[in-house]
């Protein structure tokens, strides 16, 4: 797989049916590795090594329904209150990052009302806070790490 922009990680691997598995330490179970999920599995190492957000806080690939439509988050992290604090949507590293891919998460942040959102392709990321007071969302250099609310 590519090289991503990300610190490197220790990931667990295994070949089955002539398919390459990663483990999701998320979902507790080998899921087949293509280019959405490297990126995806960078983004929860990230999440809990480096910002410190708690596994049992965070949920990988879930089902929501945006205007009578079913959609399927990446990854989101919870407050202990059940409150989201951030939304992240990955893609696929030859998958350009546009206003398309904004607009996306924007469209499934409307039910969640998540504090924050990352966008990556694991070159690039972009975070994001969300101030619905104003209706606007400010881009971040970094996302802030784990704070207990």
């Amino acid at each position: 797989m590519q090289d991503l922009n990300f610190p490197a990680y220790e990931f667990r691997f295994k070949n089955s049916e002539n398919k390459l598995l990663i483990f999701d330490p998320i979902r507790k179970k080998f899921v087949v590795l293509q280019p959405e999920e490297w990126v995806r599995q960078h983004v929860v190492q990230y999440l809990m090594q480096d910002k410190k957000y708690p596994r049992s806080h965070i949920n990988v690939e879930k089902q929501l329904q945006v205007h009578q439509m079913n959609k399927r988050y990446d990854v989101v992290v919870f407050h202990p209150d059940g409150a989201i604090a951030l939304l992240v949507e990955c893609k696929a590293p030859d998958q350009p990052i546009t206003q398309a891919v904004f607009d996306q998460i924007a469209r499934y942040n409307l039910p969640l009302q998540a504090g924050y959102l990352m966008v990556t392709n694991g070159l690039q990321h972009y975070y994001c806070r969300m101030d619905y007071g104003r209706q606007v969302y400010e881009f971040l250099p970094a996302l802030p790490p784990y704070v207990p609310k």
